[in-house]
């Protein structure tokens, strides 16, 4: 148990410092961007304000963008007592609130938390994934999700996906601007330290979404690993959970219509795995074999 909060703690810390590589990756890029445009310090500014501006939308939207995103809609007790009464025990069991309670009309199983702390949180679950759980399974995944939140992993992984966002459209405008001719204008006014500042720049506009994707692809699958362990500390059943990874895992339907790049993080299971290719390769998740095993030898 010590070993597990251990873990979590040093998660936290570690999502302090990545957040602060992402802003500083951002604020970075903006630099260039200014300086493309013949004035690094207003590039500069442009990024603070962007990035805050980015970040308090996220914050305190970003929850709802993405339930309306995936047309999630929130279920009363009348609707699904079993289902709330689920979610209402396991939150008596956390420690926490008990958050808001969503369900997706979408055959695939699987389910995500979101929100930006536990006072402000939901639970999303398919109904794919309602149809075919027994009542341990069902249990186990809530209480992953439950971890998530308790954990404060959905506010950091909102931020996260603000903030590689923000890389990925700075670095965009970079590149743009290369192709405008903005940034070969202002060469032929700065010379040699022109030439060399605009190829690091363009350097870093190709490399730094790549950078901001593996970080995120690397928090992203520890985070699971954690939430499966500390999800099991509430239910006192591994077995629960690793039986319905079976099931997510050997669904006929494994592709969430809704989901997609920005927002495949956010689920128990990769709701892009059935696509093959490049998403399996930069999937945001650890191998579910692997987390099966790890479960049932708890």
């Amino acid at each position: 148990m010590a070993k597990l909060y251990d873990a979590i703690s040093s998660n936290k810390r570690n999502s302090v410092v990545l957040v602060i590589a992402f802003i500083i990756i951002a604020l970075g890029l903006s630099y260039f961007l200014g300086f493309f445009f013949a004035n690094a310090f207003v590039g500069l500014i442009f990024g603070i304000i962007f990035i805050i501006i980015m970040m308090l939308i996220g914050f305190y939207g970003g929850d709802s963008l993405i339930l309306s995103m995936h047309h999630a809609k929130e279920v009363s007790k009348k609707e699904d007592p079993y289902l709330v009464n689920t979610i209402e025990g396991l939150s008596l069991a956390a420690g926490i609130p008990v958050p808001k309670i969503y369900i997706i009309k979408e055959n695939s199983p699987n389910a995500f938390a979101t929100g930006r702390d536990p006072q402000h949180a939901s639970i999303t679950v398919t109904s794919g994934l309602r149809e075919i759980m027994d009542r341990q399974e069902l249990e186990g995944v809530i209480a992953h999700e439950m971890s998530h939140i308790k954990n404060f992993d959905i506010r950091y992984m909102m931020l996260v996906t603000i903030l590689a966002g923000v890389v990925v459209l700075i670095s965009d405008f970079i590149l743009r601007s290369f192709l405008w001719g903005g940034a070969r204008s202002h060469d032929r006014k700065s010379g040699g330290i022109g030439i060399a500042l605009i190829l690091i720049g363009l350097l870093l506009a190709i490399l730094s979404p790549i950078v901001a994707q593996l970080i995120k692809l690397a928090a992203s699958r520890q985070r699971e690993y954690l939430a499966d362990v500390s999800g099991t500390m509430l239910t006192r059943n591994p077995q629960g959970l690793a039986n319905a990874l079976k099931k997510i895992r050997d669904a006929k339907d494994k592709i969430v219509d809704d989901a997609n790049k920005a927002t495949a993080h956010l689920f128990i299971e990769n709701p892009l795995r059935g696509l093959g290719g490049m998403n399996e390769l930069f999937s945001t998740h650890p191998d579910i074999n692997s987390r099966i095993k790890r479960l049932e030898e708890m």
